[in-house]
């Protein structure tokens, strides 16, 4: 009966416990922080690459002169991103020129079985 007694008394290991407990999720929650901040960034910058490319292509002339020369424009205004220019489409629509990304994002816990996400952008210029 006395060892039981000192058994519900003795706390020492309690904090490692706790810590082996909570560490994971916290550890898998930090990283699904970081993962969804990189995902937007990756996002922003495609969108910003639209929308430069839709200005220059109605107002900017001598450098986006063709589809390609925008298309290039944009891969090149992507904030920091590597993206290829074939994906990005031009079109002449109603709204003026439409430019249009699409990215397929992979994430960097890619090692657990996440899909990978296909973004899109899309921005248009009155000419």
């Amino acid at each position: 009966m006395k060892r039981i007694r000192s058994l519900r008394k003795n706390e020492s290991g309690a904090t490692a416990l706790q810590f082996a407990l909570t560490a994971p999720l916290f550890i898998a929650l930090l990283f699904g922080v970081v993962e969804i901040g990189i995902a937007l960034w990756t996002q922003f910058g495609l969108q910003y690459g639209v929308a430069a490319a839709a200005r220059c292509a109605a107002i900017d002339t001598v450098t986006c002169d063709n589809a390609a020369d925008i298309a290039s424009y944009a891969a090149n205004n992507a904030l920091g991103l590597t993206i290829p220019s074939s994906a990005f489409t031009i079109a002449d629509a109603s709204c003026g020129h439409q430019i249009t990304g699409t990215y397929v994002y992979t994430f960097f816990t890619g090692y657990f079985g996440t899909p990978t996400e296909t973004l899109h952008a899309q921005a248009c210029y009155p000419t």
